[in-house]
């Protein structure tokens, strides 16, 4: 059984246990970025900006003993020790994309204190880049690169940074990724508009008059 947080709101509730082991503030936010894939514990400081590195030791080590999180060393020549998600800890997966859903359309333009990252657009985008079919895109901004993966199954899951050999490439800007999350355009749409340029995928998304360039039915090493 995993440990008592230091928090309870002792309720025999399904939600309030749930809110148990992740309703602490920074909790939610670890697991985005673990989403993304393993990460050492400077990196998730510099990618969760606004956090005090003791709340972030706290909340790992609260996330470890609930068994969500788990962390291993890396062997030489890296030498270092990463934090990764546990199998329970990816099953968070939906709720944060239920979570940016609702809160899509309140997000609008950034405020001047909001901090930015490309990755962070992920989480919304994967359900309009599903569409696609299985395979990597790899999604260019101005504030950085990431990937998303769809295997045939349909199971998505994103990372971090430039995709090794991606499937399809897609270069857009965040007010268009906003209006992707928030329902207001479709990606077929955002492509035919000149808003986003897609290459490597169906003609349906390229646009009018684009050389179809389909996607592979399955693409090797997907991450469920």
């Amino acid at each position: 059984m995993p440990r008592q947080t230091r928090r309870s709101y002792d309720q025999h509730c399904a939600a309030a246990r749930a809110l148990d082991l992740v309703g602490d503030r920074w909790t939610l936010l670890v697991v985005r970025e673990l989403l993304a894939g393993p990460r050492r514990y400077t990196d998730l400081h510099a990618d969760l900006p606004g956090v005090s590195t003791d709340m972030l030791a706290g909340r790992l080590k609260d996330m470890e003993g609930a068994g969500l999180v788990t962390r291993r060393r890396l062997p030489p020549p890296a030498s270092a020790s990463v934090y990764e998600l546990t199998p329970r800890g990816r099953d968070l997966l939906p709720v944060l994309r239920a979570l940016a859903a609702w809160g899509a359309p309140d997000l609008g333009e950034p405020r001047p204190t909001d901090a930015v990252r490309a990755h962070w657009y992920a989480i919304p985008l994967l359900g309009a880049l599903a569409e696609l079919g299985a395979g990597t895109v790899q999604v260019t901004l101005d504030e950085g690169e990431f990937h998303v993966r769809v295997g045939a199954d349909g199971a998505v899951a994103y990372g971090d940074g430039p995709a090794g050999s991606p499937d399809a490439r897609l270069r857009t800007d965040a007010a268009t990724c906003r209006a992707l999350a928030g329902g207001e355009l479709t990606l077929a749409e955002a492509v035919a508009s000149g808003r986003a340029e897609l290459e490597g995928a169906r003609a349906e998304f390229r646009g009018a008059g684009a050389e179809p360039v389909p996607l592979p039915v399955t693409a090797p090493g997907l991450t469920s």
